[in-house]
């Protein structure tokens, strides 16, 4: 134990004798970790929100859009035909074994007003298998039943903005509101979902009943047309098997003969979000590469000053190898007073980077996490750095020859 505290001794003597050379020596080695630490911490918490995010929409999902349909030699652009209808989604949950559930969903927007409030929002007509895919529950209240989408019920449930706008602290449940001007009794509040993955509020919303939407809300021509159709596989290995059957079991319903297009988009929610966390993370990656290049800079400067070191306490080295000094306590000193500087300023810069990766987090809202693993990594390396950085002056002033040493000037 006294040879690895006596050459700790010697290196904390040495290095508050030039406080200034060593704090400047120390400092590329707290600006590189501190980069690291901040860099990752802010990699790591886009990473958690896309996470998040892909967690809100769902696990196993499809999404069926309409296509482009050609007619007349003239081809329409992507849903500029609405080509599905919800007798498509009954006949996919129950046709599709690689299926468990199917819903059709119609979009819209409308002011819905209660008293003297009233709120811009989304509407989507939909059936009660929508919340089962979304993994959306109520809050508070009551869900959506059958016998409200086969009645064509007038009654909605609130997302928690609508029902934080409308009603404030007031409970919802049971109160009348006006969707274009059509009263609706509010029976359920969804839980709180929070953003999507493109950034838009998912809690801005207001769920009716599909065959209410479309024949008292929404309107349209055909009282059975969906602007699309959400679908959950069974699970995550059997996404591609139901993409096969739903795109089998819609050709044929559409009657689409052989070597003709689709009239229908199947999108795979799961592989684009797994895409994106996929980038969130490398991009983390990427930032923690380009923060650490400045650690390399710091070792150079910590073997830069080492060298001069060396050279300074030549004569020191020949009086310490003169009284019975080895070779390896020489090397053992300066490689010592080498990693020193750099876990000291590994954890100035452990601290440093917390804390400006709380500074960002407060002013951007953004969130930012620190991992204890990155932290150990951070100070191992800085470990690494002094003994790789420190080992050639520990070897050149272990070299030294102890005559010519005692004779340096």
């Amino acid at each position: 134990m006294n040879t690895l505290i006596q050459p700790l001794r010697i290196a904390l003597k040495a290095l508050r004798v030039n406080k200034m050379r060593s704090f400047l020596t120390m400092l590329g080695i707290i600006i590189g970790i501190a980069a690291v630490i901040a860099m990752m911490a802010v990699g790591t918490g886009a990473s958690y929100v896309i996470s998040q995010q892909i967690a809100s929409v769902g696990s196993n999902i499809l999404l069926i859009l309409p296509g482009s349909v050609t007619s007349g030699g003239l081809r329409t652009g992507s849903g500029g035909v609405q080509t599905l209808t919800s007798d498509d989604s009954k006949a996919i949950q129950a046709e599709c074994p690689s299926v468990e559930l199917a819903s059709p969903a119609s979009r819209g927007s409308g002011q819905v007003v209660y008293g003297n409030q009233n709120w811009s929002t989304q509407l989507l007509g939909t059936t009660p298998e929508m919340f089962d895919i979304r993994e959306w529950p109520v809050a508070n209240g009551r869900p959506m039943t059958g016998s409200d989408v086969d009645g064509a019920a007038k009654v909605c449930l609130l997302g928690q903005t609508v029902a934080q706008n409308l009603f404030g602290s007031e409970d919802p449940i049971g109160k009348m509101v006006r969707i274009r001007k059509i009263p609706f009794v509010v029976i359920g509040v969804m839980e709180r979902k929070g953003q999507s993955p493109q950034g838009t509020d998912q809690d801005d919303i207001v769920f009716v009943p599909f065959r209410t939407a479309k024949t008292k809300l929404l309107g349209g021509q055909f009282p059975k047309s969906t602007g699309s159709i959400i679908v959950k596989a069974k699970s995550a290995e059997l996404l591609p098997r139901a993409e096969e059957e739903i795109t089998e079991l819609l050709r044929q319903r559409h009657r689409i003969m052989s070597g003709k297009e689709d009239d229908f988009t199947v999108r795979n929610l799961s592989e684009i979000l797994a895409v994106a966390e996929q980038s969130s993370k490398v991009m983390a990656l990427l930032l923690g590469s380009v923060a650490s290049i400045s650690l390399v800079v710091g070792g150079i400067g910590i073997m830069n000053i080492m060298l001069v070191s060396v050279t300074e306490r030549t004569r020191e080295i020949g009086i310490r190898m003169a009284i019975g000094a080895k070779r390896n306590d020489i090397l053992l000193q300066f490689l010592t007073e080498a990693v020193l500087l750099t876990v000291i300023g590994g954890l100035i810069g452990i601290a440093l980077g917390a804390g400006g990766a709380a500074v960002v987090s407060r002013i951007l809202s953004w969130p930012t996490l620190i991992s204890p693993l990155s932290i150990t990594v951070a100070f191992l390396f800085s470990g690494a750095v002094g003994i790789f950085f420190g080992f050639y002056p520990a070897r050149k002033a272990a070299g030294l020859n102890p005559i010519e040493a005692l004779r340096y000037e």
